[in-house]
C-alpha cells in the first residue's frame, strides 16, 4: 500500500513537471510566431524597364542579364512580380532589352526561361524559329525603333519542326513552312543516318538551323546588319534544353 502511494505521488509530480514544460514550449512557439509576423513580406517587383535603363545597357550586359535569369529559372528562384502593377506601369511605353525569336513549342516558356516580366523583352515565335519577312520587320521595330540591344535566335532540342524538315513531311501549310528550315538541314556535314530517328543528326540540324537563321537575318535585314556592325546590337544564337531548362549559348 505504501509502495502504491509512493508511485502515485511520483507520477503526479512528473505529470505536473511535464505540463509545466509544455506550457513553456507553447510560450516559445507563440513568441516565435510573433517574430515571424513582424518579418517583412516578400516585396513584389512592380517597376518596368525605363528608357534610361535601356539606353544604359550594352548588348553584352543584356546577354549576361538573360544568362543570370536562366540560372534563376533552373534553380526555381524566379523573381516575384506584381503583374497588375507592371501592367499599369507599362501603359505609357515599352523599352525592352532584347527581341527573342523562339520556336512555338509550348514547353519553351520564353519569359520564364530568362526570368523576365512585362515590358522586358519582345518575343517572336514560329515553329522552327526561322526568320521570314514579318519576323525581320518585327526585329527591326524592336531594335531600330524601340531600342532593344540584342537579337537572340533560340532553338531547342527535340524540335518537332526540325524533325519534320529532316523527314520531308508533307501536310497542308506545314509543307511550305518547312522549306524555310530544310536548307539548314542540308548544310549539316554528316555521313550517317540522316533521319529524325537519329537524335545526333537532329541536334546537329537544330544548331545548324539557329546559325542559318542568324545568317539570314544579317543577309536580309541591312538595318540590323548595320546596327550590329556599329556595335549598337548583337545578333546571337542559343539552344534551350527541354530536359534541364538550361540555355546553351552558341559562339
Amino acid at each position: 500500500m505504501k509502495t502504491t502511494i509512493k508511485i502515485s505521488a511520483i507520477a503526479i509530480a512528473l505529470m505536473s513537471f511535464t505540463g509545466c514544460m509544455q506550457g513553456q514550449k507553447s510560450d516559445k512557439d507563440v513568441a516565435k510566431l510573433d517574430v515571424m509576423a513582424e518579418e517583412p513580406t516578400t516585396v513584389l517587383v512592380g517597376e518596368v524597364l525605363s528608357q534610361k535603363q535601356q539606353e544604359a545597357l550594352s548588348p553584352d550586359d543584356v546577354i549576361k542579364s538573360l544568362a543570370d535569369g536562366n540560372t534563376r529559372f533552373i534553380n526555381n528562384n524566379l523573381t516575384a512580380r506584381n503583374h497588375s502593377k507592371q501592367v499599369k506601369n507599362s501603359v505609357s511605353g515599352q523599352f525592352p532589352e532584347a527581341v527573342i525569336l523562339s520556336c512555338v513549342d509550348s514547353r519553351v516558356p520564353v519569359e520564364d526561361v530568362f526570368d523576365r516580366g512585362i515590358g522586358d523583352i519582345f518575343v517572336a515565335r514560329v515553329a522552327g524559329n526561322f526568320a521570314n519577312e514579318d519576323i525581320l520587320g518585327s526585329m527591326e521595330f524592336a531594335c531600330a525603333v524601340s531600342g532593344s540591344k540584342l537579337v537572340l535566335v533560340m532553338g531547342h532540342n527535340h524540335c518537332g519542326a526540325v524533325r519534320a524538315a529532316v523527314d520531308d513531311v508533307k501536310l497542308g501549310n506545314i509543307t511550305p513552312m518547312l522549306q524555310k528550315i530544310k536548307p539548314a538541314v542540308a548544310m549539316v556535314d554528316y555521313k550517317g543516318d540522316r533521319t529524325s530517328g537519329n537524335l545526333e543528326f537532329v541536334e546537329m540540324a537544330n544548331h545548324s538551323n539557329v546559325k542559318n537563321t542568324i545568317s539570314n537575318i544579317r543577309k536580309n535585314s541591312p538595318i540590323l546588319k548595320e546596327m550590329e556592325y556599329k556595335g549598337e546590337i548583337k545578333i546571337v544564337g542559343a539552344v534551350y534544353n527541354l530536359e534541364t531548362g538550361k540555355v546553351d549559348w552558341l559562339n
